[in-house]
């Protein structure tokens, strides 16, 4: 099997990921999923797809996160990995799809508005 590359987004962060067969390790930007995720919760929501698939001891992943914050990272990162599991076999497509790990969450920082604190936040205001 050749190298798979995918991408992923989620708010202002940016997941490239390249997945080859291995035994499960998993880096990001040149350091270990456990070393850049200390995080249990974060760690379980990148490897969601895998688990789901029962491949996690399967491929090694390679991924390059940019932007954002720890959470949108690791968002970005799980639909990545999703889009390229899809790539290696077409039919995991509808079960990943069924676990919401195939749609992109579009949602954005909302700007800032001139004349106000901050995107709808009004100044305080009193009639006296």
């Amino acid at each position: 099997m050749a190298v798979i590359n995918a991408l992923g987004r989620r708010k202002s962060a940016v997941a490239r990921v390249y997945v080859e067969e291995g035994n499960g390790k998993i880096t990001i930007n040149k350091r270990d999923l456990t070393e850049y995720f200390p995080s249990p919760i974060l760690q379980y929501i990148v490897k969601q797809p895998l688990n789901l698939l029962d491949v996690a001891e399967k491929y090694d992943i390679k991924a390059n996160l940019q932007g954002g914050g720890y959470t949108g990272q690791s968002q970005a990162l799980r639909l990545a990995i999703a889009r390229a599991l899809v790539k290696i076999n077409a039919e995991d497509k509808k079960t990943l799809r069924l676990e919401g790990f195939i749609t992109r969450d579009s949602r954005e920082v909302e700007r800032k508005k001139p004349g106000r604190p901050k995107a709808r936040r009004r100044f305080q205001f009193s009639k006296r």
